[in-house]
């Protein structure tokens, strides 16, 4: 199994994967005609996004405008860069302009997605629009609408959109449209937080690839979940949300309005959803050897079922739930925190503490690498784990030379700090994300919800806040503070702190 981290690979080859070497970003001087291009493309896709939305707006008799207008705004201006910015087949895209190019990407699909939310007046003012777009494209999930069943049909299609799109990951849809950045390609590719393991020879096929399993298995969970007799508007809008492991829902109340068997098959999709594409990929090809020697696989879904396990005792032990009820209700919020989905069938804040602390505890676990989840990863929880047990082992036998191991396979010292590195810098902005918010006027236990949930990209925090709640009464600095935690969650924290390094820039 392959599983490079942002701006660390190592070269070898293993289940068909070959990984490159390389360490810190190549400081060549930035390629802005590549940037240009790139940009030209993303405004494009999102401009056809927006497109997608008017049918949905005719259905329901409700204006075209809020999608008309951002639609010329963002496709006209990406035509020209598209077509008028030469770049040559075999102009190589450095690793630097990968992480610049991400990052731009992000940002710009976060500001072009507000235009709906403001010319339709669904959200007030462009923090809260530019809030809640980042939380729908990096698939958070937060939201600062108070009453989301008031809102035109079409805007909500655009929510669920959002989190569709972020899901998969414009930067895979540049990668399947744009062939001739084959070279950067692949960097622009394994940059993006969802996707990094190389199982093709070609970028391009790989994507297409990964394109075709998104889609079907959206379809497929549209098709249950309408079996359930769920309206088919809110089946596709909860299956976006769903496949993409983001949670915006088309109800107050999120899923607990629904049928049992409703729960149930957006349960089972939030657990797919916290499954490597790769395993996808493999499993379609049945080879199911490769699939059976994936570690991360078995430690999420042991880790899964103890956390269920936990809970259920916990809800039926100190509520009144029969035991059926505790084991639905856990395990669905415990899949929710784990994938960072954010659906609920249940109100956790009114769970006795010991409930409500364990979502908290849940929020930074994420599912496995390559999956649609954000947070720490499995990959990287259960390097952490070995790391402790090679240290207890130490005491025993002090000159011994133990590896640390995934998939029968050495890690190299540089990956194993790099992981390390990663889980306490999530560590530390988590925390001083909690002290800046609360230093707004956020009340420090909501503070600690908001901050953890947004650069694990969850959703529901603490409080008010909690997932049956919103984001609107968080003062502006607060949302700014928690769309910046989003949006280093979803790029995985390395892609956005190399931009403030002076050496990044350097020629």
């Amino acid at each position: 199994m392959c599983w490079p981290l942002p701006g660390y690979f190592f070269s070898g080859e293993r289940n068909g994967c070959k990984i490159v070497s390389c360490g810190s970003p190549a400081m060549t001087s930035i390629n802005l005609k590549s940037l240009l291009k790139v940009t030209g493309l993303i405004m494009m896709i999102i401009g056809g996004a927006f497109v997608s939305c008017i049918p949905v707006a005719l259905i329901y008799s409700e204006s075209i405008m809020p999608f008309l207008y951002p639609a010329l705004i963002a496709f006209l201006p990406g035509v020209l860069l598209y077509i008028f910015i030469p770049v040559s087949i075999r102009e190589k895209v450095s690793l630097k302009d990968g992480y610049l190019s991400v990052t731009v990407s992000w940002l710009l699909l976060a500001l072009l997605g507000t235009m709906p939310y403001l010319f339709s007046g669904s959200v007030q003012g462009f923090i809260n629009a530019y809030f809640e777009t980042m939380s729908g494209f990096s698939t958070t999930g937060a939201t600062v609408i108070g009453n989301v069943e008031i809102l035109p049909k079409s805007i909500l299609f655009w929510r669920s959109l959002t989190h569709w799109i972020g899901g998969v990951g414009v930067i895979l849809l540049v990668i399947v449209i744009l062939p001739n950045m084959k070279s950067g390609g692949y960097h622009l590719f394994t940059l993006e937080s969802s996707l990094k393991q190389k199982i093709l020879p070609k970028t391009r096929s790989i994507a297409a690839t990964i394109l075709i399993i998104y889609v079907s298995m959206t379809v497929l969970e549209v098709i249950l979940l309408r079996l359930g007799d769920m309206p088919l508007f809110d089946g596709i809008c909860h299956s976006f949300a769903t496949v993409s492991t983001a949670g915006f829902s088309t109800r107050n109340t999120s899923i607990s309005e629904y049928s049992p068997y409703i729960q149930y098959v957006i349960g089972a999709f939030m657990f797919l959803g916290g499954i490597s594409y790769i395993v996808y990929y493999f499993l379609v090809r049945g080879e199911l050897k490769k699939i059976a020697s994936f570690e991360e696989l078995w430690f999420y879904i042991f880790f899964v079922i103890a956390a269920t396990m936990l809970v259920t005792i916990i809800l039926y032990t100190e509520t009144e739930r029969n035991l059926a009820l505790s084991l639905r209700h856990g395990y669905f919020q415990v899949i929710s925190q784990i994938t960072g989905t954010g659906f609920a069938t249940t109100d956790y804040m009114l769970w006795p503490p010991a409930g409500w602390f364990l979502m908290i505890l849940l929020m930074p676990a994420g599912g496995c690498t390559g999956s649609t989840t954000g947070a720490i990863k499995m990959a990287r929880h259960l390097i952490a784990f070995r790391n402790l047990a090679v240290v207890f082992q130490r005491f025993q036998h002090h000159h011994a030379v133990i590896p640390i191991k995934l998939n029968d396979r050495v890690v190299p010292d540089n990956l194993n700090i790099t992981i390390l590195s990663f889980i306490l810098l999530y560590l530390a902005l988590t925390i001083l994300g909690m002290i800046a918010i609360h230093f707004t006027g956020v009340p420090l236990i909501e503070a600690v919800g908001a901050s953890t949930s947004a650069i694990s990209n969850v959703g529901p925090g603490l409080g008010a806040s909690g997932n049956f709640g919103h984001y609107n009464d968080f003062t502006d600095g607060a949302k700014i503070i928690m769309t910046a935690l989003m949006l280093i969650g979803r790029l995985e924290i390395f892609t956005i702190l190399a931009l403030f390094t002076r050496s990044f820039w350097k020629n």
